[in-house]
């Protein structure tokens, strides 16, 4: 007898990526596990196991603990069958990776890149990088961040502020016409937010990572997915009216958003306002406020305050599990504790009974390891016989 919520109808495509989850997780180590897990009937979970092992996917581990019938056959992700390629596409570098299948991330690169130079230059220059990670092996698929708006569904950037000649560009396709896999395209702060929740809560829960470095971005994930919304704009705190912040322009075209008072940026131009033409990085108001010039330190709290008054109203109406932040200023623990000082003085206290606020686990690599989740979402399996 099926499982009276046995779901078998789904599509074949997303049950094979939720066993692979579940095996890569440990959350599920056989195919009743697996059935168990997922709701369905074991002769669909077989069915579709065994396309994985076929495609050299998934592999067999010797045998489990018997629990009164027969010793169920482990299942494991076949990490020596390829690879997954990220990269974290930056103003002025870009982070590469390379993945197991399972998605843990075995070799990263850094590499310089000027987004000016155009999509096609850019994007040569990193696929020159995935050659030499994916070297001896076979490319699964793909992930790429990008520094703007993006639709996914076409993997272009839409409406970007920095990236003169980006509009319109099919990025996935141009990498697809190279490699013939899946290239999965998203923004990066919402394949932040994806990483960092994976890590931290599973495929499960609501939360909110803030990626704020020198510019400010954020991502919503409900329920262990990216909350996208309607035109893919959810999450997207960066141009909040913040009353301290007086008639400053914004890249938007309105005044006064939480960007130019908040971000890395508006700190150096706030510092060197104030005469300290040495600063020019928001590498260097960090480094001040670790050595605790006054200054410095008090510009990096104040940030982290209107930070935090951003994120009340939304933590007032999502009620998240977590805000993780990342990004350069996520290591200013001045910063950190502006932001959660704020958020608890704001919030309804139902809001922030179970709410934790801290830096992200993934720091560096939040980007790559959302960039690789999301690439294995979109991994095109084979058909189920």
């Amino acid at each position: 007898m099926t499982p009276d919520n046995d779901r078998s109808s789904a599509p074949d495509d997303d049950v094979a990526r939720r066993i692979i989850d579940l095996i890569a997780r440990g959350e599920a180590r056989s195919r009743s596990e697996l059935a168990a897990a997922l709701g369905l009937a074991p002769s669909t979970v077989s069915l579709r196991v065994q396309s994985l092992i076929d495609a050299g996917v998934v592999d067999e581990r010797g045998d489990g603990t018997s629990r009164g019938g027969r010793r169920p056959r482990l299942l494991g992700i076949d990490d020596a069958s390829g690879v997954v390629l990220t990269a974290d596409l930056g103003g002025g570098h870009a982070r590469i990776g390379a993945h197991a299948l399972s998605g843990a991330l075995r070799e990263t690169r850094s590499i310089p890149v000027a987004l000016a130079d155009g999509p096609e230059a850019t994007l040569d220059a990193i696929c020159a990088v995935f050659d030499e990670l994916a070297q001896g092996t076979t490319v699964r698929a793909i992930g790429i961040s990008l520094p703007g708006p993006v639709d996914i569904a076409t993997g272009t950037v839409i409406q970007p502020s920095r990236m003169p000649g980006w509009p319109g560009f099919r990025v996935a396709d141009h990498v697809r016409s190279r490699y013939g896999v899946t290239v999965a395209v998203d923004n990066d702060a919402n394949l932040a937010a994806l990483g960092e929740h994976r890590a931290q809560l599973g495929a499960s829960g609501h939360s909110i990572t803030v990626k704020a470095g020198t510019a400010i971005g954020s991502g919503i994930i409900v329920d262990g997915h990216i909350h996208r919304g309607a035109t893919g704009a959810a999450g997207d705190i960066t141009h909040t009216r913040i009353d301290a912040s007086g008639d400053m322009p914004c890249s938007c075209g309105n005044t006064g958003c939480l960007e130019t008072v908040a971000s890395g940026a508006s700190l150096v131009r706030q510092m060197r306002e104030r005469g300290r033409t040495e600063v020019r990085t928001t590498a260097d108001v960090l480094a001040l406020a670790f050595d605790a010039e006054p200054e410095a330190t008090s510009l990096v709290r104040t940030a982290g305050t209107h930070l935090g008054q951003a994120l009340s109203g939304v933590v007032n109406f999502f009620n998240p599990h977590a805000v993780f932040l990342t990004g350069s200023m996520s290591a200013s623990e001045p910063f950190i504790a502006a932001v959660r000082s704020r958020v608890y003085e704001a919030c309804h206290p139902l809001a922030t009974q179970q709410l934790r606020i801290e830096a992200a686990q993934t720091r560096a690599d939040a980007i790559l390891h959302g960039a690789a989740r999301w690439a294995l979402h979109n991994l095109e399996l084979p058909t189920a016989p």
